[in-house]
Parts: structure tokens; C-alpha cells; sequence
């Protein structure tokens, strides 16, 4: 980061009458320019490093302003180097027009009115008065970077890159084989940290500079609703330390499921029926803390698990969790519940039909310990047969914990909510089924 103070700083350590002066000063074409010059308004994080580097890599929370200040850095170049070729790279094509050049923090809307870019999506193309062009590129298509050069680059949500048959890291390598263009090239990646292969790789190479940043570093340009939400949301999770405050996440040595192995899993299952829905619960064993683990499965007409929500509640009573074990079920149109029935036997039945008298209810007993009965479902991520439908920052937390050959190092005492998991996943994917027989008579 820079060792200077920011603009914004000393405007708020400076006296009322000093910045009045200040402003009376200014003359027209100052004023009007005032309001796009990004060191006016920009914290320490969202300014370009001073020393030497050829890729700058902004890893840091949601709501840092990476998407603004890679925005800014973009349209520097381009309007003080004519001869800038800039490549813009996401995820898809859609997420480079939408956010990196449509966006509200895009580059369109960072521009003066006078010195906006023409703007040619058909061609994908930005082009500026001076002759500088910028072009948008999709990571999911590395062959499409292959042959063009550049002199810059934007790689924005680098860890979002989807990296199945190595596409990240082949349209990483397109990207760099064409930075050639000027006597400065250079690259700026912004990301929310996650421990995949391209960010390794990246915080591995000479020549990087990293600026790190959590969500609240940006405070003064966020709602407080937003932050409080996030909050309580969030809270004190492994996923929040990652997602809000820009940490980036080791796995745990010998853990059943990887950060990396959820990312790559997670997918919109919007587009694939479901079959079957399950609800999975593991009931606490008291009310003075455990929580109930309630976590709704499908199995969509590809033969592919979907991980659809996770209900889980803490510290309820019996008849709280058995209700919320039923508005899952309602809620979901499941069309069976799998609860553990080792804490509580009968009783776990009795509580759960009060609630519903009609709930698809089957009672399992568990065997084996959390750990080892996770073993062949953590094979299902592995084989790619299992789907997260969103984000699901505690459950998620507990998958990582579990250890191979038993035992767990997650938060909590005890991972409920990977285990109603672990129930549910079973009963879609792992259950017997009958094979037909041919009898003799």
C-alpha cells in the first residue's frame, strides 16, 4: 500500500478554515474535475502500490471498492497512454460488460462525461478519444486470448475463474504471452481471496504486489445496513473471515472436503429438475447450545446432488427445531426427512410428528462416527456429483473440519449441520436400490 497520506485523510485532519480556502481556491475547470478524480474520494487500498511491479494483486473483502478501483486504474492509463491496448478479463463475457465495464463502479461510470469511451459491444470493444482501446475477454474462453497483445490488463474476481480442464490457468497464460505491447506492462487482479490454484500461483511469482483489505476499509461508502447484515449473517465464520474480511484460508492438513473443492462444486442447479428432495437433521442432544442440523438435498434429473438450503437453528427447544424441521419440509415439497434417531430414539419421532403428523419421517441410526460416515459423500464432491446452490458459510465451515479417518477441527464442538448433510446426501446418492430378479419357478 502507499506510505502516503490520502487525499480523503487530510482533508479530514485538516481545520474547517484551511479547507475552505482550499475550496476557494479552486478555479472552474478544478471544480468540475473535482468530482472524477478518484485520489479525492479513494482509500489507501484502492491506490495503485509505489513500487515496482508488474502484477498487483488487490485480494480483499466484499465491498472493498475493487471493481471501482480497477475501474480507475483502467481509465488512467488509458486516457495518459494513447497507445494502452487493455484487456479485460472475468469470469464470462456477460460479468465483464455488466460489472467491469457497465457496471456502477465500471469504467463507463467513472468516466467524465466529456471523456467517456465509445462504448462497441458487438465488437467488445472501448475505444477512447486519444486512440487507447480496451477489450473484453472471457477466462472461461482462453483460446480467445491467444494471439492478441497488450499492454495492460484487468483480471477481475480471478478466484471466481471457473478452473475445470485447467481454464483458469490456460487463459492466465494466454493473458501473459500477449502482455508485450509498451515498455511497462502490467496487470491488476482483484479478488475476494480463495484458496484456488491461480491465487497460489499468483502470491508465488516475482514481481507481485499484494494489497490486502476487509469490506469495513470501505465503510465510508457503504450502507451501515449492509454492514450490520452482513454481520449477523456472517458473524464470527471462517466464511466471513474470507468473504468480509479479506482473509485468505488455509485447509486444514487431512480434512475431508478443501475450500477449493467447494468452489469448484458450486453451481445454479436452476436449470436441472429435481427428482427427490430430502431434509437431513441431526437433533441436538439438549437445548443449552447444540444446534440442530437441518439441511435440504436433491437429486436432479442429471443424476447430480444439489445442496439447496441449510435451516439448522441453535439453542431451540425440541418443539422449535421439530417446527423448523417441518417448514423445511413444507417449504422444500421434501419428499422424505432422514433424522438421527441415536439422541433421543422414539422421542425424536414423537417430536418431529407433533410438529407435522404427516412428515415423510425415516429414522436412521448412526453406526459409525460423523467422520467416517462423511468419507463416501466427501467421494461424491470428489466425483463431481454433488452441487452447492449457493453459499452456505457455516455448514461449509464444518465440512472443512472433518478429518479423514475421524475426528474434527471445525468450529463448534460437534459439525450438526454437516452431518444432516452427510444424511441426506446418503439417502439421494448412497442408498440401496433394488435390482430386479428374475425367479425361477
Amino acid at each position: 500500500m502507499n506510505t502516503e497520506p490520502t487525499r480523503p485523510g487530510l482533508f479530514a485532519r485538516a481545520r474547517s478554515a484551511a479547507r475552505d480556502a482550499f475550496v476557494a481556491g479552486l478555479d472552474q475547470a478544478e471544480r468540475n474535475e473535482w468530482p472524477y478524480d478518484f485520489r479525492n474520494t479513494a482509500h489507501d487500498g484502492q491506490l495503485p502500490p509505489e513500487c515496482d511491479w508488474r502484477i498487483w494483486l488487490m485480494m480483499a473483502g466484499r465491498g472493498f471498492g475493487k471493481t471501482r478501483a480497477g475501474a480507475e486504474w483502467v481509465r488512467d492509463i488509458a486516457e495518459t497512454n494513447r497507445d494502452a491496448r487493455v484487456a479485460l478479463v472475468a469470469a464470462s463475457l456477460g460479468e465483464a460488460r455488466a460489472v467491469m465495464v457497465e457496471g456502477d463502479s465500471g469504467i463507463l461510470a467513472c468516466s467524465p462525461p466529456d471523456r467517456r469511451p465509445a462504448y462497441e459491444p458487438s465488437l467488445r470493444r472501448l475505444r477512447w478519444a486519444n486512440g487507447a482501446q480496451a477489450t473484453l475477454f472471457s477466462a472461461a474462453e482462453p483460446e480467445s486470448l491467444r494471439g492478441p497483445q497488450h499492454s495492460h490488463a484487468w483480471c477481475d474476481e480471478l478466484a471466481k475463474w471457473s478452473n475445470a480442464r485447467r481454464r483458469a490457468i490456460s487463459a492466465w497464460d494466454n493473458l501473459q504471452l500477449g502482455l508485450r505491447l509498451g515498455p511497462n506492462q502490467q496487470v491488476l487482479a482483484t479478488t475476494t481471496p480463495r484458496a484456488v490454484p491461480l491465487v497460489r500461483r499468483l502470491l508465488a511469482s516475482e514481481g507481485l504486489a499484494v494489497t490486502r483489505g476487509a469490506t469495513h476499509d470501505n465503510r465510508g461508502n457503504l450502507p451501515d445496513s449492509f454492514l450490520t447484515a452482513m454481520e449477523r449473517e456472517f458473524g464470527h465464520s471462517q466464511l466471513a473471515r474470507q468473504e468480509l474480511h479479506g482473509e485468505l484460508l488455509e485447509d486444514i492438513a487431512g480434512a475431508l472436503w478443501t475450500r477449493a473443492l467447494i468452489e469448484a462444486c458450486r453451481a445454479d442447479g436452476s436449470a436441472d429438475p429435481a427428482l427427490r428432495v430430502v431434509v437431513g437433521v441431526d437433533p441436538p442432544a439438549s437445548d443449552r447450545g447444540d444446534e440442530c442440523g437441518i439441511v435440504v438435498c436433491a437429486l436432479g434429473t442429471s443424476g447430480i446432488a444439489q445442496v439447496l438450503a441449510d435451516c439448522s437453528v441453535a439453542k431451540a427447544s425440541p418443539e422449535r427445531w421439530a417446527r423448523a424441521v417441518a417448514e423445511a419440509a413444507r417449504g422444500w415439497n421434501a419428499d422424505r426427512v432422514v433424522a438421527e434417531a441415536n439422541q433421543g430414539g422414539q422421542m425424536v419421532a414423537s417430536v418431529l410428528r407433533a410438529a407435522d403428523i404427516a412428515l415423510p419421517l425415516k429414522l436412521v441410526h448412526a453406526s459409525r462416527g460423523k467422520a467416517a460416515r462423511a468419507e463416501p459423500v466427501a467421494a461424491l464432491y470428489e466425483a463431481g456429483r454433488v452441487r452447492h446452490a449457493g453459499m452456505f458459510a457455516q455448514l461449509e465451515d464444518q465440512l472443512c473440519g472433518l478429518m479423514t479417518g475421524g475426528g474434527y477441527e471445525g468450529p463448534g464442538t460437534s459439525p450438526d449441520r454437516a452431518d444432516a448433510l452427510v444424511w441426506a446426501l446418503s439417502e439421494l446418492m448412497l442408498g440401496r436400490r433394488q435390482e430386479p430378479r428374475v425367479w425361477q419357478i
